[in-house]
């Protein structure tokens, strides 16, 4: 069987190019999707009380209180951390406050594991998960010990 050398080159070249142009049609897309679905951003806790940034620190993610819906204590100033259990730090403000440590990526680039969540309510920290539920819920799972015993709460994107 006579195969024409120059006949093969083209449909080579022209399957390349279809396969390439697949790939940059295809490419933002994807692109979008992952970052739609990525904890970056601030967030509404439950109840709309706060609002966290969650931004990268080194590897892994943490996140601060940017926004208090009630930014004052009952003395009229800015709220603060009174029930930290280190009373060197019962003074500082909740807004800049760091909520969220040491959360790590996982196989599942809509999962991070390891954190810790501080709750400046009871002045204590807890282990916890984030799962990227869409783009725009977050569900935060704080826990004890194991993730069975503990709480999840569902915060809502902002920006």
């Amino acid at each position: 069987m006579d195969h024409d050398p120059d006949r093969l080159h083209v449909t080579e070249c022209l399957a390349f190019i279809a396969m390439l142009l697949c790939c940059l049609l295809t490419a933002p897309g994807a692109r979008a999707a992952s970052s739609e679905l990525n904890p970056l951003g601030i967030w509404a806790t439950q109840g709309d009380d706060s609002h966290v940034k969650i931004e990268k620190c080194g590897a892994s993610l943490c996140g601060t209180i940017v926004w208090l819906k009630d930014p004052l204590g009952d003395d009229g100033k800015d709220a603060v951390d009174s029930k930290n259990p280190d009373p060197g730090l019962r003074t500082q403000k909740l807004v800049g406050l760091a909520l969220l440590t040491g959360f790590e990526p996982t196989d599942d680039p809509t999962v991070w594991k390891n954190g810790r969540i501080y709750n400046p309510e009871d002045g204590r920290t807890y282990s916890c998960n984030l799962t990227v539920q869409n783009a725009k819920t977050l569900r935060v799972r704080g826990y004890v010990g194991f993730s069975l015993l503990g709480e999840t709460q569902i915060w809502n994107r902002v920006r």
